[in-house]
Formats: C-alpha cells, structure tokens, sequence
C-alpha cells in the first residue's frame, strides 16, 4: 500500500525526522491560505498523487488533453503564484514516467516551506528479497532518477545491508558518511536522520521508504524533502493507522474490488485476461501467452478455494477492462474441484452476457466432470488439454498479436 508525500511527512514527524512545515490542501483557497500560514516567502507547490517523477511531469487537461504546464512541483515566492500553480495541478491530469500516458488527476496539494539547499542527496530503505534483510541505498546523485543513476554510474550508489538481529550499526552509519563525503557536522545529522528513518520502516512495516532528494542545508542539516512509503499489505492488520492513511482514488478501481472479494489481481496492457489458481501458474500462464503472441490483460489469481460466486467476480473484473478481447481461463485442481470452476465460468459467461473467445484448460480434481458440464453447455466455450494448446487458441480467436 502506498501513501501520498504530505502523509509520509506526518510520519516523519512522529519519529522527529527533520521535515520542512507543510499544509495539506485540496483546494485553491486552502493553498493560498496555506502560504499565509506558512510564513515563509519561497514555498514548494507539490501535486500529490501515488506515482514518482512529479516535478518533471506534464500537466494536461483531462477533457481534451490540453498542455496545462510542464512540471508538477513548483517553486513559488508570493501568493498569487501559488494560486497560479495550485489552480493549473487540482483537477488536471500528472503524466510521469510512473503513471504511464493515462496520467492521474491531481486531488491532493502538500505546500512546503522553502529550504535553503546545499546538495541533494538519494536515499531508500527497501527490502531485499534475495537475502531476506533490509537495504540503504544512498547516493550523492540526488534529485535525478535513480534508474539513470544505477544505469550510468552505477559506483555512486552505495549499499549497506542490515542484519536484523544485529540491527543498524554505527560502523556503518559512518560507511554511508563517508561515501556521501559528509563533514563532521553533517554525519551527526545523517547519523540521528537514518537511525530514526529505520526504526520507522522496521516499526510501521514498510516495504519501501524513499526520499528523493534528501538535502544538506547551509546549516549542514539532513532534511527529508521528499516522502514515498510503501507498506507490506500482509501486515497492515497490525496498523490501522496506516490503513486510515489509505487512498483508494489513487488505485485502480478493479484491484481495489479484487481485494474486496479476496482475489489477487494487477491490471497489465494486454488484451487477453486470465484467470489463473496460483501466482506461479498465472505467471507461466501469461509468459506462454507472450511465447505464442499474446499479450496478457492482466494478472488475477483466484487462488486454491474459489467458489463460484468467486469466478464469477472474477470475470467481471476481467470484462471491466474494455481492452480485454478473449479470456484463457487455466486451472490445475487441487483444493479446488474443477466442476466448481466449470459451473461458475458458465455462470459467469451467462450472467455477463459474454461476447468475447472464452478457452477454458480444466487440469486436476474432478478434472473429467468439470470438462462435461463446459461441453454440454450450449455455450460457445473452447476447451483445451494443455495450457500451450489453450494460449495458441486465444490467441488465434482473437486474431492473433495485439
């Protein structure tokens, strides 16, 4: 689960990270009052949306996709050019890197007092998932994008892997100082700032924490100017704080009612949706797809005991994308009894009024029914043995590559 920058601030906040005064605001006038309050002469106008690359983002009106303004983070010095910025990003669509072409409209301002910058530096604290331990990432190469950083330079980020029982060590606390060439005055605050920043991932079971940029002051102070938080989803019981934090405008509306319904589903570009038991079958389901020219619609796991009212769902989340032009439906019945499946897929097909090729691979428990009752439905269902057979006709019944 991710959260907006202004939400990641007031966390920083209660963990006494050094962060800049800011206002959150959703309106003009909010925005124009925020910098009265603010006192401060120079403040950051900062779009809030769940995707990175904001500043370098592009404005367009999301009517007729009208140049609005290049950048979705500004630097204004009175009142009215707040106003300018604020009412040119509320209500206009951010296309970043991250967000693709179809952008995301802006609902959300954070404005934020000026700082005075020495350098800009990138920091992260994620998981690393091949050795099982928590990851810094730091780099002087602040305020760039950190994939052109790792590309180009790769010796400017460094690395430090955290044993957990052991926990964040001061040797290499000083590793990190060193490589970022810190004075002395400047390690002490990286040194307070980091210690600080990993008790709050570890605590708040984060998956990522990333500031980009992190700022040396004239004052040779570390500010976190900038807040990307993700969570881990399967620990969020444990912080319902974090979960009031939650902003479902900002998810794709079908994955928000897949988690309502307990299904595993991310949208993808394809045009062939599938409906898959088990992350790995849905993942050799749709690398099959792409080896016989295929593109996947999307990946949707209705794991090992669906009900019918479950497949059912499932479809009409699959029909809910408009680019969906066939649906492969691969099942490998353990837990699951593929008669269950057969009956709610002609449910589904019945109650949906399906228009689009439906193949259907029964593999497994009760394997045999579950292929009579899809064959003596007056249907119009194609059946397949193996899952190579049944991504080479989708494929051929709707009309070959995307």
């Amino acid at each position: 689960m991710n959260i907006h920058e202004y939400q990641g601030k007031q966390l920083f906040k209660l963990y006494g990270l050094p962060v800049q005064n800011g206002i959150h605001c959703k309106s003009i006038e909010e925005a124009k009052n925020a910098y009265d309050s603010l006192d401060s002469e120079i403040v950051a106008v900062k779009s809030q949306i769940h995707a990175g690359g904001r500043g370098k983002g592009t404005l367009y009106n999301p009517d007729n996709n009208d140049l609005i303004m290049e950048g979705g983070v500004k630097i204004a010095f009175n009142q009215q050019e707040v106003e300018k910025y604020a009412s040119s990003i509320l209500g206009n669509k951010l296309v970043t890197k991250q967000t693709g072409p179809n952008g995301k409209i802006v609902k959300n301002l954070y404005i934020e007092s000026g700082c005075s910058i020495s350098h800009e530096y990138y920091l992260a604290i994620l998981v690393d998932r091949e050795l099982k331990m928590p990851l810094i990432m730091a780099s002087t190469e602040g305020g760039m994008d950190i994939e052109e950083v790792a590309e180009n330079t790769p010796e400017a980020i460094h690395k430090v892997h955290v044993d957990l029982s052991k926990g964040l060590e001061e040797s290499q606390i000083n590793h990190l100082c060193e490589n970022l060439k810190l004075n002395n005055e400047a390690s002490k605050s990286f040194s307070k700032m980091i210690n600080g920043l990993f008790n709050l991932f570890i605590e708040k079971d984060c998956s990522m924490v990333e500031i980009n940029p992190l700022v040396r002051t004239e004052n040779n102070e570390m500010v976190l100017l900038d807040a990307k938080i993700s969570f881990d989803e399967n620990a969020l019981f444990r912080h319902p704080d974090i979960m009031d934090m939650r902003d479902l405008s900002e998810e794709e509306p079908t994955e928000v009612k897949a988690k309502d319904t307990g299904l595993s589903y991310v949208k993808l570009d394809g045009n062939i949706g599938c409906l898959v038991n088990g992350a790995g079958l849905a993942m050799a389901t749709m690398d099959v797809i792409k080896l016989y020219g295929g593109e996947p619609a999307n990946f949707l796991d209705v794991g090992g005991g669906a009900n019918e009212e479950q497949v059912k769902t499932a479809f009409s989340i699959i029909l809910d994308d408009p680019a969906v032009k066939g649906i492969l439906v691969n099942i490998f019945g353990g837990i699951m009894r593929c008669d269950i499946i057969a009956r709610g897929v002609i449910g589904a097909t019945q109650a949906l009024d399906l228009e689009v090729p439906l193949v259907v691979r029964l593999v497994g428990t009760n394997f045999e029914e579950g292929r009579k009752i899809l064959s003596e439905s007056d249907l119009n269902i194609h059946t397949a043995e193996t899952l190579a057979e049944g991504a080479q006709k989708i494929v051929s019944l709707i009309g070959g590559v995307k």
